[in-house]
């Protein structure tokens, strides 16, 4: 047993060292901080996505968010929110003050969401005062509430479930467990809606007492505090401290007292930043170090090759060069590039060790942009059945698509019909060929025209420029069936993109022009977790049938998804160019479909003649490319103050298409705008360590700065001299791993030593991931923490997508190959 009179004394020395440290106090960004402990006060405001409201990050991570009034016990994506209004800093008492009032119907003011806003109106603050190490959240009313509201209205905090499972709380004299699923008993309350019954009721409520790291203590002055886990009612949900507004009362009708625990002399350990794969021996190699503002230890980096007994040999060290300060940490970077011979290797700074990585000449060449091909986009492929030996990723899927959408409309999720359907079908009628080919967009199994057409034009992009004729999947069309690692003969990559094809000339011939996106009709439907087979029941509706008749290939059952069309040139144009690529790359192994694709495309470019020319350009280069007619070789060479615009998302394209146009006085201006792009993109890059244009925002940057790769891989093809390669391999090197924040991870699912294995794709409720899926990575909690947390539910950071998210991937990871190793 330990003797009492030292463990006293420890006890006395950590509570001396904990006064020692500075109390919370409003810093320059304008949020309380103390060592180990930030209060954001609404810097955010994206309530559905769980950001927003009071936060509380502790030691380095947010646990607590969303502090706010809601009229829900547990609210979801689609219910009532309230407005932000002004918010207030009053240093002289060390507080923080928001004006708010319910509803929000801004956001319904496109009719896109489908919420049912109640006839309620009144206004509040949300004040939070820091009190030493502790704070106190006071909500006062401009008015009572409505006799009819009392009950139904409370403060709600939400905590992160994902650090509290398995661990403890109590409640006065009561204590219980967070537990990983959502448990019973359900109630339904006096408005006839589901509700789960609290976990436990009282006035102090003291969370994960058991962990100094993540201890925390709520007090209610007023009302009792409600324990809710509100993944009963919503599968994406948080644990919820609620307790509601009493009656008759306006000032502190809400007060609660928070006193988070804190560990003495905390600070974030030093975090480093690699590309999870590895290096070519012939690349730059520079690891960021990210370490706390306060910590000058400056501790020097050891680069150690891992020999195969195990044993590590010291192969590099030295300090770090300092790079400055971004968002809220200090940066280094740690140069190895001199180091070129093969092996396995670890960088290690302080306490902190990176994943072990490679250096290696066939880094990219496996196990990388496999994934993608062998995994995500069968898996993603609509109107099949998709195996993998034992396993079924989903059944054969929506084989009734689709009804024309009701005019007037506008669906949830974004989509808008306007006054007419633009063809000869109407609202309701079933619309022959749209149930073919398609992949999946992202979680909720739309089909977008803009990701099928983005996916195929980068697919066709990367087969011609890299020749891949990998086979390991079988493709099936006639019989809708996808078997992965069965190879059937056939080019897997030639196969996906006559997949999208497929998709986009359906539409466009049943419809006689394209479709804008085909989606579920209900919210019930959206939010599917599981097999896509199960959201509808593949046969096509028929008005004449009753409910559950059917016919064995028509039904009663009006599940069927909806066809929109739409009056959009710009997107008309998009498809053109990408129909135009495929037709190129499909000659010789589809020559029908191939000039399928490339009569559509021409039909297209034909029918938006009288366009914006900027929209024209992709179009018409890839129309060229084709067909090598004069006609769109004079448009282009007629564009040149048009190219030069939006230099950035013009790239790919000027890069390929200015050598080939073979004009002296076009190359001539255009290499004198790119001297200039290339400046403000350097400009742009000293504003962080990563070594990319990279403005961290609340959704996750990947995607964009995987765009910007592929640009610069076709900037450098054509103006070597201007663009180097190191670009285009910083952009993959942050998709790998070199990336701000705690999580290290790969944005791709299944690629390197670390990466994404908790993402928001068609499995998140299990937990799971999808090989070769790419998610948008860390996003910004304003103002400045960088987060990738382990959940399966932020879309804002885990989300896998088409049309620019995999396929984007893959071609970096095939260009990075081919510029180091040359075409082998």
């Amino acid at each position: 047993m330990p003797d009492l009179k030292y463990f006293t004394a420890f006890l006395c020395f950590t509570a001396i060292l904990t006064a020692s440290e500075p109390d919370l106090r409003i810093n320059d960004s304008e949020y309380f901080e103390c060592p180990g402990l930030n209060v954001m006060v609404f810097h955010d405001f994206y309530p559905e996505g769980h950001q927003g409201g009071v936060t509380i990050i502790q030691h380095g991570e947010r646990v607590v968010a969303n502090g706010d009034l809601r009229l829900e016990p547990s609210p979801g994506q689609w219910q009532p929110i309230p407005k932000m209004g002004k918010r207030t800093i009053h240093r002289d008492r060390n507080e923080i003050e928001v004006s708010l009032s319910f509803p929000d119907s801004s956001r319904d003011k496109k009719g896109f969401n489908p919420i049912d806003y109640p006839d309620l109106h009144f206004a509040y603050t949300v004040r939070v005062a820091a009190e030493g190490k502790r704070f106190r959240i006071i909500v006062d009313l401009e008015a009572p509430l409505p006799a009819e509201w009392i009950g139904r209205i409370g403060f709600n905090l939400e905590l992160f479930p994902g650090m509290l499972f398995g661990k403890m709380y109590t409640m006065d004299d009561q204590s219980g467990l967070f537990p990983p699923q959502a448990n019973g008993p359900m109630t339904v309350d006096a408005q006839d809606e589901v509700q789960i019954l609290p976990m436990a009721e009282g006035r102090i409520l003291t969370i994960a007492p058991e962990s100094e790291a993540r201890r925390c203590t709520i007090e209610s002055l007023q009302e009792p505090l409600l324990l809710i886990d509100g993944r009963g009612i919503h599968n994406n949900g948080w644990f919820i401290v609620r307790s509601l507004i009493p009656e008759n009362t306006t000032r502190n009708a809400v007060e609660w007292i928070v006193t988070p625990s804190l560990i003495p002399g905390w600070k974030s350990a030093p975090v480093i930043h690699i590309s999870q794969i590895g290096y070519h021996p012939d690349q730059r190699k520079i690891a960021v170090i990210e370490t706390d503002k306060r910590d000058d230890s400056k501790y020097p980096v050891i680069l150690s090759r891992i020999q195969p007994d195990g044993q590590k040999t010291e192969i590099l060290k030295k300090q770090p060069e300092s790079w400055g300060d971004f968002l809220r940490y200090t940066y280094y970077q740690f140069d190895f590039t001199e180091i070129t011979d093969p092996g396995i290797y670890r960088l290690n700074c302080g306490d902190s060790d990176s994943e072990p990585f490679r250096i290696d000449k066939n880094v990219y060449q496996r196990h990388v942009w496999q994934p993608t091909l062998e995994y995500f986009l069968p898996v993603q492929m609509c109107h099949m059945k998709v195996m993998d030996k034992y396993r079924v990723w989903h059944g054969l899927c929506h084989m009734d698509d689709a009804l024309m959408a009701p005019i007037n409309h506008n669906h949830f999720d974004g989509y808008s019909q306007g006054p007419a359907t633009l063809t000869d079908f109407q609202p309701g009628d079933p619309v022959p060929g749209l149930n073919q080919g398609g992949w999946h967009d992202a979680g909720d199994y739309d089909l977008r025209v803009e990701s099928q057409a983005g996916t195929v034009h980068m697919l066709s992009l990367a087969y011609e420029a890299f020749h891949v004729d990998e086979d390991a999947t079988t493709v099936d069309q006639k019989h809708h069936l996808v078997e992965i690692h069965q190879p059937d003969g056939k080019p897997d990559m030639l196969q996906q993109i006559e997949h999208g094809v497929l998709a986009i000339l359906g539409g466009y011939q049943s419809l006689g022009r394209l479709y804008r996106g085909i989606i579920c009709p209900t919210l019930r439907q959206y939010v599917l977790l599981g097999d896509g087979s199960t959201m509808t029941d593949n046969r096509v509706y028929d008005a004449a049938l009753d409910e559950h008749e059917t016919d064995g290939f028509r039904s009663g059952v009006r599940d069927d998804r909806w066809v929109f069309t739409e009056e959009n040139p710009r997107r008309e144009l998009q498809v053109a160019a990408s129909l135009a690529a495929a037709a190129r790359v499909l000659k010789h192994h589809d020559p029908a479909l191939s000039a399928r694709c490339l009569s559509a495309a021409g039909a297209l470019w034909d029918s938006n003649k009288q366009s914006d020319a900027r929209f024209k350009i992709n179009a018409a280069a890839e129309l060229w490319f084709t067909t090598n007619e004069e006609t769109y070789k004079n448009f282009l060479t007629a564009q040149k103050e048009f190219m030069i615009r939006g230099l950035r998302w013009n790239a790919p394209i000027i890069g390929r298409i200015v050598p080939a146009l073979d004009d002296p006085d076009l190359t001539r201006f255009i290499r004198e705008a790119m001297v200039e792009y290339k400046k403000t993109l350097d400009e742009q890059k000293t504003r962080n360590p990563f070594g990319v244009p990279f403005e961290p925002r609340i959704w996750g940057a990947g995607w964009g700065i995987q765009n910007f790769g592929v640009g610069q891989y076709f900037l450098h093809k054509g103006f070597p001299d201007i663009f180097p390669e190191e670009d285009m391999l910083n952009a993959l090197n942050f998709v790998l791993g070199c990336h701000p924040g705690s999580n290290t991870a790969s944005f791709a699912s299944g690629v390197g030593s670390r990466s994404i294995l908790v993402a928001y794709g068609v499995n998140r409720a299990d937990w799971s991931y999808i090989p070769g899926g790419v998610v948008s990575g860390t996003a910004l909690i304003r103002p400045d923490l960088p987060e990738l947390k382990e959940w399966p539910f932020f879309w804002q950071q885990t989300e896998y997508v088409m049309g620019g998210g995999a396929s984007n991937f893959l071609f970096l990871v095939l260009a990075a190959d081919y510029l180091l190793n040359g075409d082998h």
